[in-house]
């Protein structure tokens, strides 16, 4: 089932998603659904707040990104093909590399995006879909998409990091969102 989006301005947003429990009500049937939702709504990665559930939950298919790289691009990254993936309950032990500047988007603040500075590499732990504990470190395009679904379960978003000016500079647009008044391609859901 494609779920609705939830729109920047919505509480849930800011929030800090609780602890996901193996026995959590239709786990299986919502990670289903918020995969269908990510590729109806042609995301890379989603994250539970965004369907307005406030648990540390989220998803990522960074191998769409590499399918849409220009040639002169496909050697640039470390993390090619990229990898799909959930991740229940994560927790960032370690950043590493350099902060290097990406365009991002997001679905929640649909047609803005901004270049965002992340590290080059996160070490996180986190448990799978069927509960399994992993400690794994990623890079290139696939740890900025975890950072940035990360940061959704932590109640933050990609526009937090902006310098004021820039964020006061798209403050107009934001209350549009926020206000619904947008036109996507998607559901989406608003709390004004």
């Amino acid at each position: 089932m494609i779920l609705p989006i939830v729109a920047y301005g919505a509480q849930v947003l800011r929030t800090r998603g609780a602890e996901v429990k193996p026995d959590y009500p239709g786990l299986e049937k919502l990670i289903e659904d918020m995969w269908e939702t990510m590729y109806e709504s042609s995301g890379v990665g989603l994250a539970a707040p965004q369907i307005n559930k406030s648990i540390r939950l989220f998803v990522i298919d960074s191998t769409q990104i590499f399918t849409n790289l220009e040639d002169d691009e496909q050697g640039k990254y470390p993390d090619a093909p990229g990898l799909k993936e959930v991740f229940i309950n994560a927790k960032i032990i370690k950043l590493n590399g350099e902060p290097w500047p990406y365009t991002e988007g997001c679905l929640s603040i649909p047609k803005i995006r901004e270049e965002i500075l992340r590290n080059e590499e996160v070490e996180l732990e986190y448990e799978d879909q069927q509960f399994q504990h992993h400690i794994r470190t990623f890079n290139g395009l696939t740890a900025r998409v975890i950072l940035h679904e990360y940061d959704h379960i932590e109640g933050k978003l990609f526009i937090d990091y902006l310098k004021p000016l820039k964020r006061k500079l798209l403050k107009g647009k934001l209350d549009d969102i926020s206000r619904g008044k947008i036109t996507v391609d998607y559901k989406m859901s608003f709390s004004n």
